[in-house]
């Protein structure tokens, strides 16, 4: 999952950060509305993380350009505005979520977690499968049948990546744009390295990860379904 930060406090934007790769989130941070606006209009993301007190342009500004672009992308804010219109405000113009400051990081994590789900059909899509293969989209956590199979964060983002386009060609660019960050960019090699390790964990299992010369990786089990 790719996330967009905004927060113009950089002690703040650090907790907040460390929170969301905690969870396994790739994340880029900007601490202005113009550079929001501008990497929402350029970039994919999953979520939005939004503060309102935004120099240079408002929060809820950021956020009417966004849906005005017709953009359905799950958006928590985040705000020290406790006013009841501000809250209103928020949600009127596309919200899904309001927390107000100060908060624990840990219901910060959950209500993200939740948005996310909420975003992706519910409990009935919380989980990516593909033969014996389950993802558990919510704890990302990764089953053979019922045995945990241990892999870093990056596999997981790979793996997440492949899932959701199981049965089709993902390439190498739009899995190396998943799992990168403005401060932490990954080189087209790693995702070779990755897609490596992944498939000596998931061959034994009857999981294929193929290469599409020229267009990509497909994953797809043994008896050739994509779900």
């Amino acid at each position: 999952m790719r996330i967009l930060l905004t927060e113009d406090d950089p002690a703040l934007a650090d907790l907040l950060l460390r929170a969301c790769r905690q969870e396994g989130y790739s994340v880029d941070w900007v601490s202005d509305g113009v550079a929001a606006d501008l990497a929402l209009s350029s970039e994919t993301y999953d979520a939005l993380v939004l503060d309102l007190g935004l120099p240079r342009m408002d929060g809820l500004d950021v956020l009417k350009r966004l849906r005005k672009r017709g953009s359905h992308l799950p958006v928590m804010i985040l705000t020290a505005r406790e006013a009841i219109a501000d809250r209103v405000a928020g949600l009127d113009g596309g919200a899904d979520d309001y927390l107000s400051k100060p908060f624990a990081l840990a219901e910060l994590q959950a209500r993200l977690r939740a948005l996310v789900r909420r975003h992706h059909g519910g409990a009935a899509s919380a989980s990516l499968e593909l033969g014996r293969l389950r993802y558990d989209t919510v704890s990302r956590q990764v089953f053979l049948d019922d045995t945990e199979i241990e892999l870093s964060s990056r596999e997981r983002e790979v793996l997440s990546g492949l899932l959701h386009k199981a049965g089709k060609v993902i390439s190498k660019q739009a899995l190396t744009s998943a799992i990168s960050s403005w401060d932490a960019t990954v080189g087209s090699n790693a995702i070779e390295v990755y897609i490596h390790r992944l498939r000596k964990k998931l061959e034994p299992a009857g999981i294929t990860i193929r290469t599409v010369r020229g267009l990509g990786y497909l994953i797809e089990s043994s008896d050739g379904s994509p779900d």
